[in-house]
């Protein structure tokens, strides 16, 4: 085979076991990390600094910025959290991203079959799902050194090569061509990592007086900074379709990147000095790969450093160039659990959280609503309760299509996937009930409509019963979140009471009927009413049973803002 496919081939087989390795340690990381990713998520509404250190945590933990960065879009697009507290977190996942470079500075080559052997063994033989994850984050961890090994074996021809080591000496010479090659690669790569590990690899090699490296340090820093540019466009791509906000995330990610560019663009030589002083000493070649790593890490701290406290101005920078219009209305709806995240459960999950809780609240105050519109003569109030009871299904039948498309996608750990079968139970009843209020909604519309007229007893017990179901309703988001058996029974009392009040009702409307004070023609839509109050509060014994029965899966509610 001709030597330059021989390399061409190589260059393409290393890099996609690189970027393979890569994502896989990614999504394993995730899954053994599980429940600790919403820990450090947590810290995502605190302050700039701790947004700085949620943004690096997690894409340290993630071993991508890129799923760092679309998680925070998905969030801002949401309306999760607001600029000011996204920016932080895009500051802090530049500075974890340089993890990974750091962690290939590292010289393993003798080591790395061993790592992949350990991993398969403990990936291939766990039972538990936990352990399973971690052997299979060892495996791909071994697969993305095996590719930069590869990638290291077939660019040694190329360091001898007098055609190659001209063009990489005239990059060195000129830094803007260096950012326009390592902007490109990334471009095409749509990985930084994979785009540094192949630099980190290249510098290595010997250049021709088989001392120095081919590339050199100051060669090297002005493609790592193209390499920074270069994987903005992940961000760029995540905002298409989504909110203003999220669009100016992406934007803020740019601009963070670009303005670095143009400061350190000036100052390579010194800021090459300045990384070779500071890092280990030895031959060119052999420590090159840890200058750049350092090289990577310092640029992001600085330029982190240095933005933090104008973090206000890079807000009004974003929404300078993005402005708002007159009319622009901003959306709630669960339009926004954004599919991007399904890779990334934690993330996603979270997403969910905040989208139920946003919901239950809804239902909460419509059930008051309807009581209160139960003795109202006005048709508009009903209305309005019967659209929002129809937007409220709507949104819960979405989220429960997201939560099945998790489930489907094969990213959720044992624990989650249990919680999340337990979630759809519980939402399932929480939408039959936002199906009886729209059903009550509509009884209540044609009796004012047909001007039927129930006696004030029964409209006052009726209202009775809907505000009786709102506290089983509140009870019931206690015992999701405390899983208390002394709960679940005054749900259970509440109900009994319920039904209580319906048969009196029952009993005063048929007295009536055979007294010749109502008329026989009511009862069935009488009759209608009060299932549809009996299924209501049937829904919240049904979910309180679940809590007890399934032994405490739906608990993964307890997190949320109900």
């Amino acid at each position: 085979m001709n030597s330059t496919v021989e390399i061409i081939f190589g260059l393409l087989g290393g890099l996609a076991l690189f970027i393979f390795g890569m994502n896989m340690m990614s999504e394993c990381l995730q899954k053994a990390a599980g429940e600790r990713m919403r820990s450090i998520l947590a810290l995502l509404t605190k302050n700039p600094i701790m947004g700085v250190l949620a943004g690096a945590l997690t894409t340290a933990v993630l071993q991508s910025s890129s799923a760092t960065t679309v998680m925070t879009i998905g969030f801002v697009s949401a309306g999760l959290m607001g600029l000011n507290q996204a920016i932080p977190i895009i500051l802090g996942a530049n500075i974890g991203t340089t993890i990974t470079a750091q962690i290939i500075a590292f010289k393993i080559s003798d080591y790395i079959y061993i790592i992949v052997f350990i991993g398969f063994i403990i990936g291939f033989l766990a039972k538990n799902q936990k352990t399973k994850n971690i052997g299979q984050t060892i495996f791909a961890f071994g697969i993305l050194f095996l590719g930069i090994e590869t990638m290291g074996d077939v660019m040694k021809p190329l360091a001898a090569s007098p055609v190659f080591t001209d063009l990489i000496a005239r990059v060195a010479d000129i830094p803007v061509l260096g950012v326009a090659v390592g902007t490109l690669m990334t471009l095409v790569v749509q990985s930084s990592s994979a785009t540094i590990a192949v630099l980190q690899n290249f510098a290595s090699q010997v250049g021709a007086d088989g001392v120095t490296s081919v590339l050199g340090l100051a060669g090297a820093i002005p493609i790592l900074l193209g390499d920074n540019i270069g994987t903005t466009i992940t961000a760029i791509i995540a905002s298409i379709g989504q909110s203003k906000d999220a669009r100016r995330t992406a934007l803020a990610h740019c601009i963070f990147n670009i303005s670095g560019v143009l400061i350190f663009i000036w100052f390579v030589k010194p800021f090459a000095s300045f990384i070779a002083m500071i890092s280990p000493k030895g031959p060119e070649v052999e420590v090159i790969s840890r200058q750049i790593a350092n090289a990577h890490t310092v640029f992001n701290i600085t330029m982190t450093l240095i933005w933090i406290p104008f973090i206000w101005l890079m807000v009004k920078l974003v929404m300078w160039i993005i402005p708002d219009r007159p009319g622009d209305v901003v959306s709630m709806a669960v339009g926004n659990l954004d599919r991007k995240l399904i890779s990334q459960p934690a993330a996603a999950l979270q997403l969910v959280e905040q989208e139920v809780g946003r919901c239950n609240q809804a239902v909460k105050d419509m059930i008051l609503a309807l009581a209160e519109a139960a003795q109202s003569k006005e048709k508009k109030d009903l209305d309005e309760l019967s659209q929002q009871a129809k937007t409220l299904h709507e949104n819960y039948a979405q989220i429960i299509s997201y939560l099945t498309d998790l489930l489907s996608a094969g990213v959720l750990e044992e624990q989650q996937t249990e919680q999340t079968t337990g979630l759809l139970y519980v939402l399932a009843d929480i939408d039959r009930m936002v199906q009886s209020c729209e059903e009550l909604s509509g009884l209540v519309e044609e009796k004012i409509e047909n001007d039927y007229r129930y006696s004030k007893d029964a409209m006052k017990d009726l209202e009775q019963s809907l505000t009786m179901i709102e506290d089983m309703f509140s009870d019931i988001l206690s015992v999701v979140e405390d899983g208390g058996e002394k709960k679940i029974q005054e749900v259970k009392d509440e109900r009994s009471q319920i039904m209580e009040i319906d048969m009196n009702m029952r009993r005063a409307h048929a007295k009536r009927v055979a007294k010749g004070k109502c008329s026989p023609s009511l009862t069935p839509s009488f009759n209608k009413i009060l299932y549809s109050v009996e299924r209501m509060s049937d829904s919240c014994v049904n979910i309180a049973d679940a809590v007890l029965q399934d032994g405490g899966n739906t608990a993964y509610l307890a997190s949320l803002n109900f």
